[in-house]
């Protein structure tokens, strides 16, 4: 299946893809869907009102996460652009739900920062309550994947050895547009295209089968940490293509179009705008 987040006059609806419509699951949104038991099972079989798919208004898949867990450092071509050695463990940083946006949503370009970056990152949406996961708990609890374009302000971020503060900008992180059962996806370890361009140009290609930690360990070593609750999202990390790695280094000025895609899940396109 293949589910969203839609917006509509007065709030949002949680919508299952059917070829060309979007039919209402009964629930506000994805975060609300999967804390419901059997919410797999209600999701096949809802027959609820229809809206049309081309040209819906997406919000963030689940736009009211309890949290929002990134990591650091999950590809080792990006790791290596980055001047940095192989990392033993996962490196963690939030994001809150006010840092997100939807799919197609335009991002301001924070007049404080003239180092606008992209990262186009495969998210793991977590589907039930777990805390100290099993490897089998934990690929039990995966609701499926999504995009998320996890967009970086990296003078803010390496003011200091910790990165929040350059991550957590005012919707700034697209999510979305669907997220997609892993049953379409070749499973709970896919192994699928990822991809960014801007303007056209490619910036990142690579595939989320290198990835060092893969989503059900990730859903593990987390979970030993916090418990894990459904509509919860952790970002597996960026290949390499980030503008702050090239030379020269590139950054978003405005007026880009910026594509974060995954194949058999969707994209994330996104204009960039000068912030009033």
């Amino acid at each position: 299946m293949k589910l969203a987040t839609l917006r509509i006059d007065g709030g949002t609806r949680a919508v299952r893809l059917d070829g060309d419509v979007l039919v209402d699951l009964g629930s506000p949104d994805l975060g609300a869907l999967f804390a419901q038991d059997g919410w797999e099972a209600h999701a096949a079989k809802a027959t609820g009102q229809t809206w049309p798919a081309e040209g819906a208004d997406l919000a963030p898949v689940v736009p009211n996460p309890s949290k929002v867990v990134c990591v650091g450092h999950n590809y080792t071509n990006h790791i290596k652009e980055m001047g940095r050695e192989l990392p033993a463990y996962p490196t963690l940083f939030p994001k809150f739900a006010d840092t997100l946006t939807g799919p197609a949503d335009p991002i301001a370009k924070p007049p404080e920062t003239d180092a606008l970056d992209w990262e186009v990152e495969l998210v793991v949406v977590v589907g039930a309550t777990v805390r100290r996961a099993s490897e089998d708990e934990a690929a039990a609890a995966i609701a499926g994947f999504t995009v998320m374009n996890d967009v970086s302000v990296r003078d803010w971020q390496f003011r200091t050895v910790e990165w929040t503060q350059g991550k957590i900008w005012q919707s700034s992180t697209p999510v979305g547009p669907y997220v997609v059962t892993p049953d379409e996806v070749g499973g709970i370890r896919p192994s699928l295209e990822v991809k960014t361009t801007v303007d056209g140009r490619v910036m990142q290609h690579d595939d989320t089968g290198t990835l060092l930690f893969d989503p059900v360990y990730l859903v593990q070593y987390i979970s030993t940490i916090v418990q894990l609750n459904p509509g919860d999202l952790i970002a597996t990390g960026t290949p390499a293509g980030v503008g702050h790695a090239r030379d020269p280094k590139i950054y978003l000025t405005g007026g880009e179009t910026v594509v974060t895609e995954v194949a058999g899940i969707g994209a994330c396109v996104n204009q960039i705008v000068k912030e009033s």
